[in-house]
């Protein structure tokens, strides 16, 4: 019994004494690009080369250990697309442009830029690229009478197909996803999480062949109101944020939280700065209660799983992706910035 008791007392003070998430209390921003566009779509391809595509139809990379850049610029009859979402392979990476036409390009082998997938129509609008694995990846954009544009492709990106709406459960209205950041789309596993424009989420539980509707706590009153970004630390813990960028300080109905997989999600900091974010990512290692959240509004963060947020910085972002624990890279209007967070 004795030995028990004093088992218990070590294992309790292991636990007591282990170390939690180190809240971030300032940030440093140094800007690695600039030019005149505007960036919202950036991916890591690996350790150590950022890519990134923009208006103007600008796309490019950032090697992070020297600083070298390249650029090209995509023209598609005489315009220049603006492209808001980018996604990899291990031997691809593929930009996808918002409006009409929606154009999706795949490199080739001689490592120009195919065009692999195009859609003409007034409401063409898509929003967000991702992939499973190296052989099936998903794009989500606007739809009508209730039913999303969803793409997928199951061999590498060569042939996308879209899904028809009645493979889709039915929204209400005109439906569609914020072309913010890249962020309405989330995958973990074969899971996938989709966050629309309206109260409503798409899930799948097996990489896009069935889906479902979830029921969020947001309430939407405004045309620009709703959730920009989701991102989940593993299956079960995820976090979205938006707002209304018309009006930004709004800091209700515009952060929710799930702890069971997205199946039910709850409003967290309501009524509680931060307002309008374009973009949420959980900071890596630290257990879920480590997020970073940017926008117009500032870079914000907060060490409790969102119950709570501090400003470190006023300048604005659209997008961001975190290289390591402490390092991140943000892309926003004309700038890409490398972020330390300390």
């Amino acid at each position: 019994m004795r030995n028990l008791l004093w088992s218990l007392i070590l294992i309790a003070a292991g636990c007591a004494n282990k170390p939690g998430p180190v809240p971030f209390t300032q940030v440093e921003i140094k800007t690695v690009f600039s030019d005149s566009t505007s960036i919202r779509a950036i991916e890591f391809l690996d350790g150590r080369t950022l890519s990134f595509a923009g208006s103007e139809g600008i796309y490019g990379t950032v090697d992070i250990a020297t600083g070298t850049i390249r650029t090209a610029t995509m023209g598609f009859l005489g315009e220049k697309p603006e492209f808001r979402a980018v996604a990899h392979t291990k031997t691809d990476f593929f930009m996808l442009s918002a409006g009409n036409p929606a154009l999706l390009y795949k490199t080739s082998d001689n490592g120009s830029m195919d065009l692999v997938y195009l859609e003409e129509g007034e409401t063409v609008f898509y929003d967000a690229l991702k992939f499973w694995n190296d052989k099936e990846g998903i794009a989500m954009g606007d739809g009508e009478n209730g039913c999303p544009a969803i793409l997928i492709t199951r061999d590498g990106g060569h042939i996308w197909s879209k899904l028809s709406c009645g493979l889709l459960p039915k929204l209400e209205g005109a439906v569609g996803a914020y072309a913010a950041s890249n962020t309405n789309i989330e995958i973990k596993g074969d899971k996938t999480w989709i966050m629309t424009s309206k109260e409503q989420m798409l899930y799948s539980p097996d990489k896009g062949r069935t889906w479902n509707i979830v029921e969020t706590p947001i309430e939407i009153n405004e045309t620009y109101h709703g959730i920009y970004s989701i991102d989940f630390y593993d299956e079960t813990l995820g976090f979205g944020i938006g707002g209304d960028f018309s009006q930004i300080e709004r800091n209700t109905s515009n952060k929710i939280r799930t702890e069971d997989g997205g199946q039910t999600w709850s409003l967290v900091a309501e009524g509680m700065d931060p307002g309008y974010k374009s973009c949420v990512q959980f900071v890596p290692g630290s257990a879920g209660q480590g997020m970073v959240a940017i926008g117009l509004t500032g870079i914000d963060h907060s060490n409790d799983g969102g119950e709570s947020w501090e400003r470190l910085s006023e300048e604005g972002f659209y997008t961001l992706r975190f290289l390591n624990d402490s390092v991140a890279f943000a892309a926003g209007r004309n700038r890409i910035s490398q972020l330390k967070f300390k």
